[in-house]
């Protein structure tokens, strides 16, 4: 299995099961042009066992290019390193995923040892593309073990205030993921100021933004 290589710039953690929301996750396919990777997340990671709705949306991603990030949990750096590696095995054996989103990851230099051990191990289960997801901007070490750092999770009011400094890590692109975000606003111009080549911004609000998806890919109803 190849490892897509799109240009796209969205990156879509979209938290809904496929059989109560198949429309959104039509839709979410159909963009694939546009998509930089989706992040299946069944159960707050892969789940006990293989979901069927989530393979068969994991096989249609695929087929059309995109990458298939599986989600794990790390707990900013205190979570059991096998635990993580087995997520991510699950990941690859039940939905087929060529690449990992490590959510919740520590940002200063102490933990910088436990993500590059994580790092080794995913790409020993075959996962070509690692996403961490600091929401803040890491030590620039971090840039050495992932292919996309994840600088901003927040709100929109948030986003629109806050100072952003030039990144100094190399040769690793950054995410911005904004919930919150209005009607008709297009994040690509003011994420690229912000030194982001990839984003998702998501009108939702509250315990669960990642249950919506960007205003552009919701479906016709």
């Amino acid at each position: 299995m190849s490892t897509p290589t799109g240009p796209g710039t969205l990156l879509v953690p979209y938290y809904e099961h496929p059989s109560v929301r198949p429309a959104e996750w039509r839709a979410i396919v159909a963009a694939a042009p546009r998509l930089y990777g989706v992040v299946l997340n069944p159960a707050s990671g892969p789940g006990d066992g293989p979901d069927p709705a989530f393979a068969e949306v994991a096989a249609q991603l695929r087929a059309a290019d995109v990458r298939v990030l599986g989600y794990a949990d790390t707990d900013y750096g205190r979570r059991p390193h096998a635990d993580v590696v087995r997520d991510l095995a699950r990941h690859r054996s039940w939905y087929g995923a060529d690449g990992a989103f490590l959510d919740q990851a520590a940002a200063g230099i102490a933990e910088f040892g436990y993500y590059r051990r994580l790092a080794a191990a995913a790409w020993g289960a075959g996962c070509g593309t690692l996403v961490l997801n600091h929401g803040t901007a890491p030590h620039p070490s971090y840039a050495r073990v992932a292919d996309l750092l994840v600088t901003f999770e927040g709100s929109w009011e948030t986003y629109r205030t806050q100072r952003f400094t030039p990144w100094q890590g190399a040769g690793t692109r950054l995410c911005h993921l904004v919930y919150g975000v209005p009607s008709g606003i297009d994040l690509t111009g003011p994420s690229r100021a912000r030194g982001a080549t990839v984003h998702c911004a998501v009108p939702g609000v509250g315990d669960h933004p990642w249950g919506t998806l960007p205003h552009a890919l919701e479906p016709a109803r």
